[in-house]
């Protein structure tokens, strides 16, 4: 056997070796752990792993399972191509110097791995509503990725160069800067994003996908961040208020009519000495967010995962957790099902119809007792079919995404 060494990476050339042909082995080391190689479509094997759970009992699917940092897209941000068939997600597997993420999909049928980014990546992607394709900035340029053509061609080995499946939409003026979120419009005509233009001044942006043109909504006088778009209500986006921490007015909501006029609101009036965190849509009508109660002095008010109607203003308050309390929330679009981590990195299910509460997975930040540790955040999203909880774990090495199912049958 022959063992090189390029850039760094060992590559094995089998052979007869001792009497024994060893010739069909040829790409067994091509795995993430070994290679490091920024490759425009390269495809890996699976490295997917199914865990029973200690606690609970339910089989968990790591879908990630190597030595660097992998992380699933932010909760706010669809995680499955449209189709259903990928998973979509970030890792420093082929950084320089062990700076810098690219994109992979990760494949539901047989868990092989592409590379979907290359480069300078820029923002991260925000996958389509309904088509195939992603979209991020970079370069101060917005680009659209034909995500479905990629993939098709590194299925059929024939990945062309990058900008082959790259159509630039606009390029930003001078000053203006994507740096708060990006959120694609659920008819998926226009993208919205946040700007910053100075220490407390913010924009909302509209690009038109099709003309390029680029409108300014709205300035706001604080640092604008997390933005996201309804997954269901055309024109409709909601952000927050970023301190780093503890915002005075956490959640914002931002919608254009169709003559164009923008109305812009605080969502949820909070109270001083409330800390509310990680809002998310759920359903077309209805957020779910968090009020923390992970000191003290928060402890004095209602708690817990709270569902907020933005039509109405209704509030819904939930049971509240141990171990500090909950940390993020996901739901269903029908509100019956919610989601809620803790920080140790328990997973619990929350019935919304009758309170009922069951713990699906259990030990995610296994060294961790409060949000300001280095261990994975859990992020976790629900599938669009309701059957799958995606989340960020560190049960196995410092951040891998995994899986488990919302309706375990050992649990119902």
């Amino acid at each position: 056997m022959v063992i090189l060494l390029f850039s760094g990476i060992y590559q094995c050339f089998a052979q007869t070796v001792e009497g024994k042909d060893y010739s069909s082995r040829t790409n067994v080391d091509n795995t993430f752990d070994m290679a490091g190689e920024d490759v425009f479509g390269q495809r890996f094997p699976s490295e997917h792993l199914i865990i029973k759970d200690g606690v609970t009992g339910v089989n968990i699917t790591a879908l990630t399972t190597s030595r660097h940092n992998n992380s699933k897209i932010y909760q706010t941000h669809p995680q499955w191509t449209p189709d259903g068939k990928y998973i979509i997600f970030r890792s420093d597997r082929a950084a320089k110097d062990g700076r810098g993420e690219h994109a992979y999909a990760i494949s539901m049928d047989d868990y092989e791995i592409v590379q979907v980014t290359t480069g300078d990546t820029g923002s991260d992607l925000h996958l389509g509503w309904k088509k195939n394709l992603a979209y991020l900035f970079r370069d101060e340029q917005l680009i659209e990725l034909n995500l479905e053509q990629l993939l098709t061609d590194s299925e059929q080995r024939i990945v062309k160069k990058p900008e082959d499946y790259e159509r630039v939409v606009t390029t930003l003026p001078e000053g203006v800067r994507e740096s708060g979120g990006i959120g694609l419009d659920i008819n998926e005509e226009r993208i919205f994003f946040a700007a910053r233009l100075a220490d407390n001044l913010s924009a909302i942006y509209s690009i038109d996908l099709i003309s390029g043109d680029l409108k300014k909504l709205k300035e706001v006088p604080f640092r604008a961040n997390h933005l996201q778009a309804n997954p269901w209500v055309s024109g409709e986006i909601m952000y927050c208020w970023e301190t780093g921490g503890d915002a005075p007015q956490r959640m914002w909501y931002l919608s254009v009519d169709e003559s164009g006029k923008v109305n812009n609101r605080p969502v949820y009036d909070e109270k001083p000495d409330e800390w509310v965190t990680h809002e998310v849509f759920a359903g077309p009508d209805h957020i779910l967010f968090n009020v923390m109660a992970h000191l003290e002095r928060l402890k004095s008010n209602d708690t817990g995962i709270f569902s907020y109607n933005l039509r109405t203003g209704e509030v819904q308050k939930f049971d509240q957790a141990d171990r500090g309390g909950y940390w993020h929330a996901a739901g269903t679009r029908d509100l019956k099902w919610a989601v809620g981590d803790t920080f140790d990195g328990n997973l619990y299910r929350l019935n919304l119809e009758d309170g009922d509460v069951t713990l699906l997975t259990a030990a995610h930040r296994p060294n961790s007792k409060s949000p300001f540790t280095r261990e994975a955040h859990s992020h976790h999203s629900i599938s669009p079919d309701g059957k799958w909880v995606l989340f960020n774990s560190s049960m196995l090495t410092g951040s891998d995404i995994m899986m488990v199912p919302l309706l375990p049958p050992n649990l119902d």
